[in-house]
């Protein structure tokens, strides 16, 4: 007679997979470290027509994720934002100087500027990438500043009725020590960059090395290639007959001169309370430093979303499956996905666990971002009864920590496990009342059945039934076991024994179960030297971290809440709930790395600073001037935060990118109204008011040109909506932000703060009678002899 049956099926059956609603097979394909994604997927692509001609029709392959599709969309939009840049560049310089070589000297820079820095980037092993298709878009903005810088230098000497030839050796050698000044002290502040560990410190090391490249070569265009066409395609305008464009354009430009001359006056009279202006500046800086919501990484919208299903823990396979289906059909309706693959069962997870790989439509073909679409389907999923479905919008940047099902990690240790049992549902419980988490999740599983088996040795021996025969006899019915292996011509397939499914589950199918004795060789059913016993509530398993049980729970933050605002909120949370001391919460993966920076900020801040200061305590030889020119930092940083906090966006770790490169471009405002000065007090004998009032309104012009095309610069960084906009956006606000209230406030209170520092430095040669004294050497060039009146 029959004793079983044999079926043609998958080898383990407590396995299922979907593909847009279809059951199918997962094939996920990971690149070796170190190859290039795009060409790997590429590659795979062309192989695909061979693999599908060697395989049965009925059986289609289909690409359900390709993640090379938003990182080419990305490097599009990026290169669209950089051409963008170059030519807004291009107009502002062209509206200042209103000449078409004077408007091509400086812009030949920036080509130039970004080809040399593609071609230095290659021995380091970088590609074109989103973080460094950012740095060129970011240098654009200023390695024009140095070409500018020489150029108007250069122009202002012809007007005086120089020679080309003339005004380009007397301008450059005048100026090349600003530049220099300018560029060096501009690399300096990106090796605190250089020198950031972990991760985070490989992502930016890119960043701050392709951008060192563009500014090294701008700096060397701009002290040989802009003076040599400046001496050949210059000409002297006072003769030339412009259009009313020119005409209206100068007019204004004179206009804002002479506001500019006014307001100077003003502040130079009114001195104390200038300083007055820039010291609350310094301290509203540190303010809104203090208050402004803190993140790590602006959340992505990478055309991902990843899912987790969570069901009862007893649940069995074949309801889990209906529960999955019945959730896949749901996120499938929503307008804005593309596609959606799911599985349960596998890779280590429980029964009760799912997988959802959601892709989404582009950009320009769906009506809402990543977080907007999980927040519309989050109702529609929780209507689904007795399963969960935890989503988060897939990032490129995720640290550590182990697969949750949900973004950010709170983990609980303790060495007493029941303890740890304990606590951990009334955290999750106070967790989930918090207004700024969504999805808090846990990967606690207690509420398993488990089975204990207890061997009467005694009966069993008289049988001579050893401990091992009971096993392999369990396992045969339960453990799928491989018994044997068949060919065919074309296929293979293994053989394996298992009870029939509808005896599987059920504790009274071990009533049923017989193990053959070898002694006498009959078949002694196991009730007769064993018994069973049903615990309901056990821990399905238990993890470990450090040696330690632990339990993670996870969560997603609310719209609009920063990571530190509700890192903040679990730990006042974790304060209020009087956990026993031994019970011990900390944050894993990113927001543990987060952590880990809110230290390391102010530090890299401070070691900017310091980099620069030291810089230009070289360049100077004082420990005065480099002062001066660091005080026009604080208002960068107000507008930065201002704007920021105006747009709703937290001090991420990009910002903070703005923040460091506001640093190096921000006193360059300083470094050109500084050496004017110094050369004006030891070459034509001025006093120091004289001397700054004379350099502030010489260098108006070039400090105008160079701060717009550094805003302009940003500005389609801050605008942008296209694919992996998110990342640039924070950057662009914060240096257009800082830029733009820098400008206005450092054209007064840099003046009036380089006589205070004057007077300072008097004091100390006094004093001292010996000392540093104040130092009014500058080596550079010839001296200024016209005003800027």
């Amino acid at each position: 007679r029959d004793i079983g049956r044999a079926v043609s099926g998958p080898e383990d059956n407590k396995r299922a997979a979907w593909a847009n609603g279809e059951r199918g097979v997962f094939l996920v394909i990971f690149k070796q470290p170190g190859a290039n994604v795009i060409d790997t997927v590429d590659r795979i692509k062309a192989e695909l027509p061979k693999l599908i001609a060697g395989i049965p029709p009925a059986i289609k392959i289909k690409i359900i994720s390709d993640r090379t599709t938003t990182i080419r969309a990305a490097v599009e939009d990026v290169q669209i934002t950089l051409l963008i840049t170059i030519a807004l560049v291009v107009m502002v310089i062209f509206l200042f100087l209103r000449s078409f070589w004077a408007t091509i000297i400086p812009s030949v820079t920036v080509p130039l500027a970004l080809l040399g820095a593609c071609a230095l980037m290659w021995p380091f092993g970088y590609s074109l990438d989103n973080l460094s298709l950012m740095a060129l878009t970011i240098s654009v903005g200023f390695v024009v500043d140095d070409a500018i810088v020489m150029l108007e230098n250069i122009s202002r000497y012809i007007e005086q009725g120089e020679t080309p030839m003339a005004a380009a050796l007397k301008g450059a050698g005048e100026i090349g020590f600003t530049i220099m000044s300018i560029s060096i002290s501009l690399v300096a502040v990106l090796i605190p960059l250089l020198l950031m560990g972990g991760i985070i410190g490989r992502l930016f090391r890119e960043f701050a090395v392709t951008l060192a490249m563009a500014i090294f070569v701008s700096l060397v265009v701009s002290l040989t290639l802009t003076p040599m066409m400046a001496s050949r395609f210059l000409r002297n305008q006072h003769d030339v007959r412009h259009g009313k464009l020119y005409q209206i354009s100068e007019r204004g430009f004179d206009a804002m001169l002479d506001a500019y001359r006014r307001g100077l006056d003003l502040v130079l009279r009114w001195r104390r309370n200038t300083l007055l202006v820039f010291f609350v500046t310094l301290g509203l800086s540190i303010y809104l430093f203090v208050i402004i919501p803190k993140g790590f990484f602006p959340q992505q919208d990478n055309g991902m979303i990843l899912g987790t299903s969570e069901a009862a823990q007893d649940i069995s396979f074949d309801e889990m499956k209906r529960k999955q289906e019945e959730l896949g059909r749901i996120v499938m309706s929503d307008p804005a996905v593309a596609s959606i693959a799911m599985f349960i069962g596998g890779g280590g997870s429980a029964l009760n666990n799912g997988r959802m790989y959601v892709t989404l439509k582009p950009r320009g073909e769906r009506d809402a971002s990543a977080q907007q679409i999980i927040a519309r389907l989050r109702p529609k999923l929780d209507k689904v009864e007795g399963a969960r479905q935890f989503l988060q919008a897939s990032q490129d940047v995720r640290l550590g920590g182990r697969a949750t099902r949900t973004q950010f990690e709170f983990t609980l240790q303790d060495a007493n496990l029941d303890e740890l049992n304990t606590w951990a549902p009334k955290v999750l419980s106070k967790l989930q009342t918090l207004p700024q988490l969504r999805d808090v999740a846990t990967d606690q599983q207690t509420n398993g059945t488990t089975l204990t088996l207890t061997v009467d040795r005694d009966a069993a021996s008289r049988y001579g039934i050893a401990p091992q025969l009971i096993d392999d006899t369990l396992y045969d019915a339960f453990g799928q076991r491989q018994v044997a292996q068949y060919f065919t011509q074309l296929n293979s397939y293994h053989v394996i024994l298992e009870i029939l499914p509808e005896l599987q589950g059920k504790v009274d199918t071990l009533n049923k179960i017989y193990v053959k004795s070898p002694l006498t060789g009959e078949q002694v059913p196991l009730s007769v030297f064993a018994k069973w016993t049903t615990v309901p509530v056990r821990p399905l398993s238990i993890s470990h971290q450090g040696q330690f049980p632990a339990i993670t729970i996870s969560f997603n933050l609310a719209q609009g809440v920063a990571l530190g605002q509700a890192t903040d909120a679990v730990q006042n949370a974790m304060r209020q709930l009087g956990a026993p001391a031994t019970l011990n919460g900390s944050f894993q993966g990113t927001a543990q790395a987060f952590q880990q920076s809110l230290g390391t900020v102010p530090l890299l801040i401070l070691a900017a600073l310091v980099v620069v200061y030291l810089i230009l305590g070289i360049l100077y030889e004082s420990y005065i001037h480099p002062i001066t020119i660091l005080s026009t930092l604080p208002s960068a940083g107000v507008g930065a935060l201002a704007t920021l906090m105006l747009f709703g966006y937290d001090f991420s770790l990009i910002a903070l990118i703005g923040i460091i490169l506001l640093i190096g471009i921000v006193k360059k405002n300083g470094i050109m109204m500084v050496d004017f000065a110094i050369a004006a007090e030891r070459e034509e004998h001025l006093s120091p008011e004289q001397s700054i009032r004379k350099a502030a309104l010489l260098r108006f012009r070039p400090i105008m040109m160079t701060t717009m095309a550094a805003m302009l610069g940003g500005v389609p960084l801050m605008l942008g909506t296209g694919t992996g906009a998110e990342i640039r956006q924070p950057l662009g606000y914060a240096m257009v932000g800082g830029l733009a209230v820098s400008q206005v406030l450092t054209l007064f209170t840099t003046p009036v703060v380089y006589l205070y520092l004057d007077q300072f430095s008097n004091w100390l040669s006094g004093w001292g009678r010996g000392g540093a004294g104040r130092d009014r050497s500058l080596p550079s060039g010839a001296s200024i002899k016209e005003a800027a009146e």
